[in-house]
């Protein structure tokens, strides 16, 4: 199986996923994670540019993307500056034919950050272009994938149907979310938080109600056609 998760910042897919992608990852599947904006306005330190933001956390979610295995898909656009606009719209759809997903991941478009917000409203609005192939972007069309929305931050506006059990995986979140040690820091001088901490706050909820240790939520996007279901999670 061929899994893809669009997240808006370096560390998104991570936090909302990241022990869903590992369970995939285990098992075999092929992992892509793509990341809309540079994340660059989250300077850890200051005086640090933005490129030398972009640059660092560039590498921390390669990084990041290493620990599963994942391949990781950059997109380049400005943090906190994401619309849905053309540009943006084919930038996804190559995302989704380069890694010609059976299974895709998408923020839900009631979470808090308007990137987030935008970056799962471009996904689901790429779903099917992605497949016509008189849309002309680099990469060739492909199939409709099967697509998921994810938790959203602190799991606010957000009801989960189905969950996945990531208790087995979690210190492979951990890991993944460790090497965001930027976003780490910058989250701890502007919001007293640490991520981890706060991943496994929502990963225990999480998994009370799903009845295990941890884990993670999620929906099916119910629009026309609907090509899959719960089966799909690992």
């Amino acid at each position: 199986m061929r899994v893809l998760a669009i997240g808006a910042h370096p560390d998104d897919v991570d936090l909302l996923c990241g022990g869903t992608l590992a369970k995939y990852a285990a098992r075999g599947d092929s992992v892509t994670i793509a990341v809309a904006t540079n994340g660059e306005v989250g300077a850890p330190d200051p005086g640090m540019t933005r490129e030398e933001v972009a640059a660092i956390r560039h590498g921390e979610a390669q990084n990041s993307a290493a620990v599963i295995g994942a391949d990781l898909i950059w997109m380049g656009f400005s943090d906190e500056f994401l619309f849905d606009d053309r540009v943006a719209r084919e930038r996804f759809i190559d995302a989704i034919r380069e890694a010609r997903p059976d299974v895709l991941f998408a923020h839900s478009e009631t979470d808090y950050h308007p990137d987030h917000r935008v970056a799962g409203t471009i996904t689901r609005d790429s779903r099917i272009p992605a497949s016509v192939g008189l849309v002309d972007t680099t990469y060739a069309s492909t199939e409709i994938p099967t697509v998921f929305l994810m938790d959203t931050y602190k799991g606010r506006n957000f009801e989960p149907e189905m969950f996945v059990d990531i208790s087995a995986v979690i210190e492979k979140k951990k890991a993944m979310l460790s090497a965001h040690d930027s976003q780490n820091r910058w989250m701890q001088h502007i919001f007293s938080t640490d991520m981890a901490d706060g991943m496994l706050v929502q990963s225990r909820f999480r998994g009370e109600q799903a009845g295990v240790r941890y884990a993670e939520g999620f929906q099916v996007l119910k629009d026309w056609p609907l090509r899959g279901d719960g089966s799909l999670l690992p």
